[in-house]
């Protein structure tokens, strides 16, 4: 195939012309002071994030502009009946760091949600009037102002009060809402029949708050709470398997011990599923705390293949404890650790000492000791304390957002660790200017076009750039909903991938001569929706750790 571009050509040739000199393992870069803080946060299709924190908390500091209607809701445990005007939830452009308020009526404070295969984000539960609530918010386009959550009126709520529950969407495209504070049940969203609640006994004898939840390979569910595990048949509502307990007893990772959890990247047609598991604290914390004492939190990790007969719990160390940490799939398959103390508990004003440094681990190095897939970075710049009530979400430049941290009851900023209200961006090592060189771009489809769409078992043809190495990766990555250290619904696939060389060629005074670095690719997609549920992903070219900006693809 013959790409008789060269006004392209030489675009690409001046983008990638120099190195810049290579930064200490990435950097850090102040986006905007939105106004509210992002206890939750979810990146759509459209490239904008949504965030949102909780109604009861006060007045924030982003008011409506003049004319934009104002809350009244005498539900609400703050303001009662008198009118609120700010905004608790803010739509954040991340191509023109842009922002605006937009409009949440009952309480959201530590809900969860997941994204619908046609876009739209679905957020239910939360707190007193917001328990049963299901709200929707879509990818808007433009600049429409109009366009905002809804609540989906009654009689359709959730069957439970969902105080700190966990989505994971199936794949049917529906989720399934598991736990919350006295909830060892389950349930599923959109509604079919009867809406009822289905008793999972095992919440009750662990912890049912954010318990950590997996889709398996074969389709069942990974359900991790405390330090034990099950595998469960959500179809049948019966156990498969019970796993090993994680470390000993005495070791908590779920809330309020909060360490974070992820599915690690499956390989293409994947025989094979591991589960990550780091950081939370020992169970005496929550005493020690509670007499304002701050013990180290866990610096160890657990990895379990959790589609063997009989696994075993492979423990790891990071190079620093910690405790509120968030773990984000990166386009290259490697994982960030960031965010969070290192020391005391989630909650309230219960840990004392800051993480600030990120750790990037690589799951597919060989395990020689506890800690070499294990490295500590040391970008540029300083993060802001990033604690109780944090979150961060991956992007498609390949970048970490990080937003929120409020360990106080109220908007408070005259303390320790004061309410965060701004976004900040991680850019991690790979996207220092010394791999300019090494860094694929796509340019078809291009990525101006928006999502392209897939069918299961179809091939994606793919054309790109790249100056020096031989890319030969694909990825996708589902975008999290991230929340009180667990992104929900994460998930990663290397797809398998035939890359040949393309012909391209620039004019040298009329005389057309061959221009590498052009590439072609044919991507097969994932088979079945068990291994990657209707929606949408964020797509990269890697060459070796380097990846590409990703594109939207859309599958079903």
């Amino acid at each position: 195939m013959k790409l008789g571009f060269h006004h392209l050509a030489l675009l690409l040739l001046l983008a990638y012309g120099g190195i810049a000199p290579a930064r200490a393992a990435g950097s850090w870069k102040f986006l905007q002071n939105v106004g509210v803080s992002g206890m939750h946060m979810q990146l759509l299709h459209n490239d904008r994030l949504v965030l949102f924190d909780r109604t009861n908390v006060g007045p924030s500091n982003l008011t409506f502009p003049a004319g934009h209607p104002c809350r009244i809701n005498p539900q609400d445990q703050w303001f009662r009946n008198r009118s609120d005007c700010t905004a608790h939830s803010v739509e954040y452009s991340v191509a023109s760091n842009t922002f605006r308020g937009l409009s949440i009526f009952t309480d959201t404070w530590c809900s969860s949600g997941y994204v619908a295969p046609d876009g739209t984000l679905v957020q239910n539960g939360g707190w007193r009037d917001g328990t049963r609530k299901i709200r929707l918010m879509p990818a808007c386009s433009g600049s429409d102002a109009s366009c905002d959550w809804t609540e989906v009126p009654a009689p359709v709520v959730l069957a439970a009060d969902r105080w700190y529950a966990t989505n994971q969407k199936l794949p049917d495209g529906r989720a399934i809402i598991v736990g919350g504070l006295g909830q060892p049940s389950y349930e599923f969203y959109p509604k079919t029949g009867t809406n009822a609640a289905f008793s999972l006994p095992f919440l009750g004898q662990t912890n049912s708050l954010y318990p950590f939840v997996h889709l398996n390979i074969d389709g069942n569910l990974f359900i991790f709470a405390s330090n034990r595990a099950i595998l469960f048949d959500y179809k049948t509502g019966k156990i498969v398997r019970n796993y090993t307990t994680l470390g000993s007893g005495g070791d908590l990772r779920t809330n309020p011990n909060a360490g974070s959890s992820v599915l690690l990247p499956l390989k293409p047609n994947p025989t094979e599923a591991e589960v990550l598991i780091c950081g939370g604290t020992p169970a005496t914390s929550n005493g020690a705390v509670a007499a304002r004492q701050f013990p180290p939190a866990l610096r160890t990790c657990g990895r379990l293949k959790i589609t063997d007969p009989n696994p075993s719990w492979v423990v790891e160390e990071m190079p620093s404890p910690r405790v509120m940490g968030d773990m984000i799939l990166l386009p290259n398959g490697e994982v960030a650790i960031i965010n969070g103390a290192t020391d005391g508990i989630a909650g309230w004003e219960s840990a004392n000492t800051f993480n600030p440094t990120p750790v990037i681990y690589r799951p597919d190095l060989p395990f020689v000791t506890p800690t070499n897939r294990f490295e500590a970075q040391a970008p540029a710049g300083t993060p802001r304390p990033r604690m109780y009530h944090a979150s961060a979400v991956l992007d498609r430049d390949g970048r970490v957002i990080v937003g929120g941290s409020n360990p106080h009851q109220f908007y408070v900023f005259d303390k320790k660790f004061p309410t965060d209200l701004t976004l900040e961006a991680f850019s991690p090592y790979y996207l220092d200017g010394s791999n300019d060189g090494l860094r694929p771009n796509i340019f078809v489809p291009s990525p101006k076009d928006g999502p392209v769409h897939v069918a299961y078992g179809a091939q994606l043809k793919l054309q790109f750039f790249a100056r020096d190495g031989i890319p030969g990766a694909v990825t996708m990555v589902a975008p999290s909903f991230t929340t009180h250290s667990f992104a929900q619904n994460q998930r990663q696939l290397f797809l398998q991938v035939q890359v040949k060389p393309a012909q391209a060629f620039q004019l040298n005074g009329g005389v057309a001569t061959p221009f590498p670095g052009f590439y072609e690719a044919t991507v097969a997609m994932p088979a079945t929706s068990v291994l990657a549920p209707p929606g949408y992903y964020m797509l990269f070219v890697v060459n070796g750790r380097i990846p590409s900006k990703g594109i939207w693809v859309h599958i079903q």
